[in-house]
C-alpha cells in the first residue's frame, strides 16, 4: 500500500517538477511570431475621425429630438409617460392646457416645460417606446460633447425639430403684415 501524506493524498500520484522543455518553448514562440506576422501584413483599418465617420446601424440611439406634425404643431401632448418610463429619471415634463388662442399641440394639453439631463441619460430608448404619439425619438447624432455641465440640460427649444419650410414661410408672411 502506498504511503499517504498528512492530507490523505498518495505520494505516488504527485508529479515531480520537470526541467525546461525546450521544444514546447520554441513552439510557443513560433505561435506568437506567426500571430504577430499575420497581423503585420493585413491592411490598416484606421478611420480618420472626425473627417471620416463610421456608419451607424439603423437602430442606433443617439441624441433626442421632439418631433412636430406637418402643420407645425408639436406632437408632445404632455402626458409625462416618457418621464415615468425613464429608469434614471432624467426627463422633466410640466404640462399646461391648450387654449384656442394658444394652440401648441393637437391635444388638450402640451408640454410647457420639457427638459432632458443628457449627463444622466443612458440612451435606453424607453422614453421613445412609452410615447403614445411618437413625439420623442432618438436620432443618429452621437457627438454630444460640450464645455459645461449646464449645456447638457436640453430644453424644449433645443430638442424641438425646426418648423417645416411651408409653415415657417406662412409665419414669416403673417409677421410682415
Amino acid at each position: 500500500m502506498p504511503d499517504e501524506t498528512k492530507d490523505g493524498q498518495n505520494r505516488d500520484r504527485e508529479e515531480k517538477p520537470s526541467g525546461p522543455n525546450m521544444a514546447g518553448d520554441v513552439g510557443a514562440l513560433l505561435t506568437g511570431l506567426k500571430t504577430t506576422l499575420s497581423q503585420a501584413f493585413k491592411p490598416v483599418v484606421t478611420t480618420m475621425y472626425p473627417e471620416d465617420k463610421t456608419p451607424r446601424s439603423e437602430r442606433y440611439r443617439g441624441r433626442h429630438y421632439l418631433r412636430r406634425y406637418d402643420n407645425g404643431l408639436e406632437r408632445c401632448i404632455g402626458c409625462e409617460l416618457c418621464a415615468a418610463a425613464c429608469p434614471v429619471g432624467c426627463i422633466l415634463v410640466i404640462a399646461a392646457e391648450n387654449t384656442e388662442e394658444n394652440r401648441v399641440s393637437p391635444g388638450e394639453r402640451y408640454a410647457k416645460t420639457y427638459e432632458i439631463n443628457m449627463l444622466r441619460c443612458i440612451f435606453c430608448g424607453y422614453c421613445e417606446d412609452a410615447c403614445p404619439v411618437q413625439a420623442i425619438v432618438l436620432g443618429p447624432e452621437y457627438e454630444l460633447s460640450d464645455t459645461s455641465r449646464e449645456k447638457f440640460i436640453y430644453t424644449k427649444e433645443k430638442l424641438l425639430e425646426p418648423l417645416p419650410p411651408d409653415v415657417q414661410a406662412r409665419l414669416t408672411s403673417k409677421e410682415k403684415k
